[in-house]
């Protein structure tokens, strides 16, 4: 095989120059001595055109939690929640994707105060000083977008707002990790430092994971933990990064649902949620 120049059509069929494409990636694996792409095991290596789609199903998500942000306040039930994800979500041809997923019954994840994740939603009424994560799976045309935030209802607790914003902080420094060729475990390495010098802990029963064309894939996302998990990240990998932030211990403990997960000594918990693809030389969050 010839080597390709700078403005070759790129090997990987997608159209593109080589400059624009794979170049980058190729040095550094080039760089590092690698002859192949180390794929991980089971992991789907994601088309451009797949990207694509993924793309637009996560832009509609990010609407989804942007329609949520304009209406949720004190008063607001959490059924209320669901019923604007759901209605919004038909309404633009998708499919909310955790409604019937393994019997979950509703069409988005409403988590509150002590809930870590998976809080079904009810006639729970929001008040002054709740911090709540809404969670929003899409599928559009077959491709799924996966992200969450953080909501403060009213003027919350100094300690829960801080709760929050680091939540937040934990989630962009695990993104910052992202680049072909590094070990996964630097995500959660990441987190797990900040979580800690902020005097809170990591959820360790519940991490991120591949997303995309299944609504969960390999790999794992550890939000915790050794800098080397033995996972290489190569381009074109989608997943999510969604560390879950308590103000206690790290423990958790399933409710009677088969849903709800709480923490183990009732303190708050906070997460947020992008789904990202690693690129040739770093990584796009598609759900920012």
């Amino acid at each position: 095989m010839r080597k390709l120049s700078r403005n070759d059509p790129c090997w990987c069929g997608s159209g593109n120059k080589y400059k624009k494409c794979h170049m980058n990636s190729d040095l550094e694996r080039a760089r590092m001595g690698m002859k192949d792409i180390p794929v991980p095991r089971g992991v789907i290596i994601k088309t451009p055109e797949q990207i694509e789609g993924i793309r637009r199903s996560c832009r509609l998500t990010r609407e989804i939690l942007d329609r949520v942000e304009e209406s949720i306040k004190a008063g607001v039930t959490t059924e209320e929640i669901d019923m604007w994800v759901h209605d919004y979500t038909v309404s633009h041809h998708a499919v909310p994707a955790t409604l019937g997923y393994n019997g979950y019954p509703k069409s988005v994840c409403t988590s509150l105060n002590n809930v870590i994740c998976h809080g079904i939603p009810d006639q729970t009424v929001l008040k002054e000083g709740d911090i709540i994560n809404v969670d929003v799976t899409t599928i559009l045309d077959g491709y799924y977008g996966d992200a969450s935030r953080m909501f403060i209802i009213g003027k919350a607790s100094p300690d829960a707002e801080k709760l929050v914003r680091v939540a937040r902080e934990c989630m962009m420094f695990g993104i910052e990790q992202i680049k072909p060729f590094a070990d996964i475990g630097e995500i959660g390495y990441a987190i797990e430092q900040h979580a800690s010098n902020e005097g809170f802990s990591v959820v360790r029963d519940y991490g991120g994971h591949g997303v995309g064309i299944k609504f969960h894939e390999e790999p794992h996302i550890h939000h915790f933990g050794s800098r080397k998990r033995g996972i290489i990240m190569v381009p074109n990998m989608t997943f999510t990064v969604e560390p879950m932030i308590n103000a206690g211990r790290y423990e958790s403990r399933l409710l009677k649902d088969g849903w709800t997960a709480v923490t183990i000594d009732g303190q708050l918990s906070a997460q947020w949620e992008h789904t990202v693809v690693v690129t040739d030389d770093g990584v796009e969050i598609l759900t920012a």
